[in-house]
């Protein structure tokens, strides 16, 4: 764990906004969920944190992963790129899934020389893979539902369930091999009841599509959403595990692969953002804090995923509810507008954890202001 002293020596030496990745973390993640569920094949969902240096320390802890992106494959290939032909061609089938059912041509045709494995979720989709992308693995990407997860994705997402064995049946007609099923029960998921009722859904598929002649699935993809234990209220990893283990093993037999794609679960408490304080005021009778960093920035999941990260002071003393703002000139670059806050001054340090996840990931350059300097420790 990364004391508050490192984290005010690393402010000195590189300046700040940083954004700081311990390893140390990643590491503990990875191995609390292969710990609890053992027979599950972790893809590591590239987009949560795509850093090269994040997807180098799991790869070498044993992790597959989930890319969405021809930049994302890259970024892993790195690692790869240097071995044998047939040995990498092996690991690129064994251990990477282009999770993005929706593909551009361009990248059906890059991809293609790989023989990867493709989600897809519509007729439209299986007939562009059959003419760009021929040698890829197919997986159908089930519509399941979402309810209480704090970001919903079966709108965007997703077969229905009564045309996943049509949609399959089509894709063994044109010549193109289903594997598996795959599902999402959307970001940050504590109702641990929709991964049971994605389970029984895809094992309702597998049987019908026995049932009507297809016996070539060999896969079950329970996809992420996971939850980071961003405060109290998340029940530990541990107890979802022990739910859906189970229930995997009741409906799946031992054949039967499974694989997840935990992003937010492996890197969210992995980053720590430290700032400092660029101006000060009183707004509306409540002191009110300008930091150097933002919603634009590394505090991006206030606005877009919904997350709260409470801003932390290095300074003890009483507090008051306090507001905070990032440095942009766009009402919107609100960090927060209720955090207990010891009377700060300019250039005091703040700081954030548990901001690993979708973060530093989609920070931009708005308004002239660059994102946080990434620091590595722990590697």
């Amino acid at each position: 764990m990364i004391t508050k002293a490192r984290l005010q020596t690393l402010a000195q030496e590189h300046g700040t906004p940083l954004f700081v990745v311990d390893h140390d973390a990643l590491r503990k993640n990875y191995r609390e969920f292969r710990k609890h569920l053992p027979r599950v094949q972790v893809y590591f969902a590239v987009k949560a944190n795509s850093d090269p240096a994040i997807v180098r320390t799991l790869f070498k802890e044993g992790s597959s992963f989930d890319v969405a992106s021809m930049p994302e494959f890259r970024i892993v290939y790195e690692n790869i790129k240097k071995l044998p032909a047939k040995k990498r061609q092996d690991w690129i089938w064994d251990k990477i899934i282009y999770a993005n059912p929706t593909k551009p041509t361009e990248t059906l045709e890059e991809l293609d020389q790989y023989k990867p494995l493709v989600t897809f979720d519509n007729r439209e989709e299986i007939h562009k893979i059959k003419q760009h992308a021929p040698h890829a693995g197919l997986v159908l990407r089930l519509k399941v539902p979402n309810t209480g997860a704090m970001v919903e994705l079966s709108s965007k997402f997703g077969a229905p369930p009564g045309e996943a064995v049509d949609l399959i049946l089509e894709a063994d007609r044109v010549g193109l091999v289903v594997e598996g099923i795959s599902f999402h029960v959307g970001s940050q998921t504590t109702n641990y009841d929709n991964y049971l009722q994605a389970l029984q859904l895809t094992a309702n598929i597998f049987a019908e599509a026995k049932a009507r002649g297809y016996t070539k699935m060999n896969l079950v993809d329970i996809g992420g959403g996971f939850p980071a234990p961003y405060d109290s209220s998340v029940k530990p990893f541990r107890e979802l595990a022990k739910v859906i283990r189970p229930e995997i093993d009741r409906l799946f037999p031992k054949e039967i692969q499974i694989l997840a794609e935990p992003g937010r679960f492996l890197v969210a408490t992995a980053g720590i953002a430290v700032s400092k304080v660029v101006g000060k005021a009183v707004r509306d009778g409540k002191p009110s804090y300008y930091i150097n960093d933002g919603v634009y920035h590394t505090y991006s999941g206030v606005i877009f995923d919904h997350c709260k990260y409470p801003i932390l002071a290095f300074k003890q003393g009483p507090t008051q509810l306090s507001a905070v703002f990032g440095p942009t000139c766009d009402a919107l670059d609100v960090v927060s507008l209720a955090e207990n806050l010891p009377n700060l001054e300019r250039d005091d340090l703040v700081y954030s954890v548990n901001i690993g996840a979708y973060s530093h990931a989609s920070a931009t350059y708005f308004n002239g202001f660059p994102p946080a300097k990434v620091v590595h420790e722990n590697e």
